[in-house]
């Protein structure tokens, strides 16, 4: 049975951290096909206060704290792995993770870094000549990205990246499904997103204003946040969402929006993983436009695009329940057959077999 030592920001919690569930996701399918991983998470940013879950029997869970001498402790554990992974955004001590563990890995093990904000790191790249990872990219067996599409490749090669392959958020199906709908969360439209910087002036233009546009008409916005923002009166706030409720989020207003992050939105082929919660419970998804997303969903069928605030108010003030129910069956069905993460899961598999085989056989993977 292989074995991967994988380091990132939590697996057991999605408190500021949204791509929990898309390392869940990864994760529990990798053990179904024999990958025994363990998990390092830091003890950061209140997200141990904050669990969505306890620790699955598809993953051991090492959580340390947060210091420069337990992040050391951990690295060293990295010995014991066929496969390392460092992923992006762990939040402490990320640039000691990076170096350290590249040099720690066994010489017969790969070595991968795994990019759940690839914009953003890439910006970062661009703008710092010394930046480690400049160092360290050429040495690494190869680059995943959660999206991000042919501009994250091309820019990850030309940074020195043997090789650079996005893995795409998906649906878990036995986690996000149809539920029946809650009072608590009814809406005619709700949003779901953490308030960050790089987010809040979209939010404003796709949700805020065309609330204050729409005052008979309900919202609904979750996350982080977002109770340091003055709202439209008609807006109301729930805070924080645990996983756990996502499902009945998604399902009792009459449709949800997805908001991608400036740097996402500008590159494209970056669904974010609310994209397939949504859409595998059975959601009406409305979303900002970004180049790409015929990929996942075909517009006006199975899902409603909008370009700017106007749209969103359009979209909201013409839709019916029964053209709701409609698209979100639809969006359910393409999610189903085409973006699980048994899809991803297997695809991430024979990636990994291929390149442990090439080390293996002493060749570059």
């Amino acid at each position: 049975m292989p074995s991967l030592a994988f380091y990132g920001s939590s697996l057991l919690s999605a408190y500021w951290n949204g791509a929990a569930t898309y390392y869940r996701g990864l994760i529990r399918d990798l053990a179904g096909r024999g990958w025994r991983t363990t998990f390092y998470e830091p003890d950061a940013f209140e997200r141990q206060q904050h669990r969505d879950i306890e620790p699955p029997d598809w993953a051991e869970v090492v959580v340390y704290p947060a210091t420069e001498a337990a992040a050391r402790a951990v690295i060293a554990e990295a010995a014991r792995a066929d496969v390392v992974v460092k992923a992006s955004g762990v939040g402490v001590f990320d640039d000691l993770l990076l170096e350290e563990l590249a040099r720690t890995a066994r010489p017969d093990a790969v070595r991968l870094f795994w990019d759940v904000d690839a914009p953003a790191t890439l910006a970062e790249i661009g703008a710092s000549p010394d930046h480690p990872m400049r160092r360290i990219l050429p040495d690494l067996d190869l680059v995943l990205t959660y999206g991000g599409g042919p501009p994250v490749v091309d820019a990850y090669r030309g940074f020195g990246a043997r090789d650079c392959v996005p893995i795409y958020n998906a649906l878990d199906p036995d986690t996000h499904h149809p539920v029946p709908a809650q009072a608590r969360f009814e809406a005619d439209l709700a949003f779901l997103g953490n308030r960050l910087p790089d987010r809040e002036a979209r939010v404003e233009e796709f949700f805020l204003n065309p609330a204050a546009g729409l005052p008979e008409r309900r919202f609904l916005i979750g996350g982080n946040g977002w109770e340091w923002r003055a709202l439209p009166e008609n807006v109301r706030r729930i805070g924080h969402v645990p996983t756990a409720d996502h499902n009945a989020f998604n399902t009792s207003p009459r449709a949800v929006l997805n908001i991608a992050r400036d740097s996402m939105a500008a590159t494209g082929w970056s669904p974010a993983t609310r994209v397939f919660e949504a859409a595998g419970a059975g959601a009406c998804l409305i979303t900002d436009a970004w180049t790409g997303l015929e990929m996942f969903l075909t517009e006006g069928e199975e899902v409603l695009v909008a370009r700017d605030g106007r749209d969103v108010a359009a979209h909201v003030e013409a839709l019916t329940d029964e053209r709701a129910r409609a698209i979100g069956d639809a969006a359910r069905r393409r999610i189903l057959g085409q973006h699980t993460y048994a899809r991803r899961g297997a695809e991430v598999d024979a990636l990994l077999r291929r390149a442990l085989a090439a080390r293996r056989a002493g060749a570059p993977a």
